[in-house]
């Protein structure tokens, strides 16, 4: 190889993986303000076709659309802001139901161990505080009435975006992204809604405790690929234990059917539904969440499969990052080609 190629190809390596660890510190720096920004830009691609609808079936004016559009979000927006509160009353007004139940636990495995096992100081069970029993629970709460908070800054950004919307849209590799985002998004939600109504569905008719959350924490939590599906089927699995009018069976079913639900919905229903519509292998999606979710938390993870998925489409055309658009495909051989 010509040196003096190779000393390009070294320095244009060193340049990019500058350019990659400054706009990681940029995206860390400004997610303040570009994580409501972001998170407005897809509520407002979900939201385009409801807008659409508006003014071609119902014949609105698209202001009018645009208004009656932003009234439903903010009134979907108050209910989970109700549906959280009022749950999380719930939840502390059990306390003292549940920290008997953690006792009585407690007894129960106690007089499994062997004797002396403890010491004089009595059980441990008993004294466990119910913040470590369901504090995946409440930090995931927490997480989503911290986003929730934001919602009136989101929808600033959201009416600006579909009054922007009634202009005439792009063309070139801007609308191949805008149609395959849109795709993604509003099947996404629908998937998503479908499963949440059913886990929420399940676990409320099993006479489970916080089952409507529970059901709204699967429709969020089913945006983030493959970790999203699992989480939300162990999250009621402290509150299932610890509550005390649930039987042995109820238990089992309350765990055995949210996870079926998840199973097929995951696994069967969705790649049927979905398609490669965003054409990223599955280890790039795994790591886009860590990185995504590094910079950005919690909705980084619920924003990084279509991030990702947009550098995908830039960097196929632009020529010298068509093969890292390859590899994010998972297609190694045009790679190596």
């Amino acid at each position: 190889m010509d040196p003096a190629r190779h000393e390009y190809r070294i320095q244009t390596i060193c340049l990019l993986i500058i350019s990659t660890v400054a706009v990681a510190a940029v995206l860390y720096w400004l997610r303040p303000v570009l994580v409501p920004f972001v998170l407005a830009v897809f509520i407002a691609y979900g939201l385009l076709p409801l807008v659409e609808f508006q003014v071609r079936q119902l014949h609105l004016p698209y202001l009018v659309a645009v208004a009656s559009t932003l009234v439903i979000g903010v009134l979907i927006l108050g209910s989970l802001g109700l549906l959280i509160s009022t749950s999380v009353s719930q939840l502390q007004a059990n306390a003292d139901a549940y920290q008997k139940q953690i006792e009585l636990l407690g007894a129960k495995v106690s007089a499994l161990l062997p004797a002396g096992t403890f010491r004089a100081e009595g059980n441990p069970f008993a004294q466990l505080p119910l913040g470590n029993i369901s504090g995946m629970l409440i930090q995931t709460t927490n997480a989503i009435v911290g986003l929730l908070s934001q919602g009136l800054l989101v929808l600033i950004f959201v009416l600006y975006l579909l009054l922007g919307g009634a202009r005439q849209k792009a063309g070139g590799v801007w609308a191949e992204i805008e149609t395959r985002i849109e795709h993604y998004i509003v099947t996404k939600a629908l998937i998503s809604l479908a499963t949440g109504f059913l886990v929420g569905l399940t676990l409320a008719v099993l006479g489970v405790d916080l089952a409507l959350v529970f059901g709204l924490l699967a429709f969020l939590l089913n945006f983030i690929p493959s970790v999203g599906s699992i989480i939300a089927t162990l999250l009621p699995v402290p509150v299932v234990v610890v509550s005390p009018d649930i039987s042995t069976t109820t238990a089992i079913l309350a765990i055995l059917l949210p996870s079926l639900i998840q199973i097929v919905i995951g696994n069967i229903i969705e790649p049927k539904v979905m398609g490669e519509a965003l054409d990223l292998h599955p280890i790039v999606i795994l790591m886009a969440l860590i990185v995504w979710g590094m910079l950005w938390g919690v909705v980084g993870m619920l924003l990084a499969t279509p991030m990702t998925a947009i550098l995908k489409i830039l960097f196929e055309r632009l020529e010298p990052m068509a093969p890292v658009a390859q590899v994010l495909a998972g297609r190694l051989d045009a790679f190596r080609s």
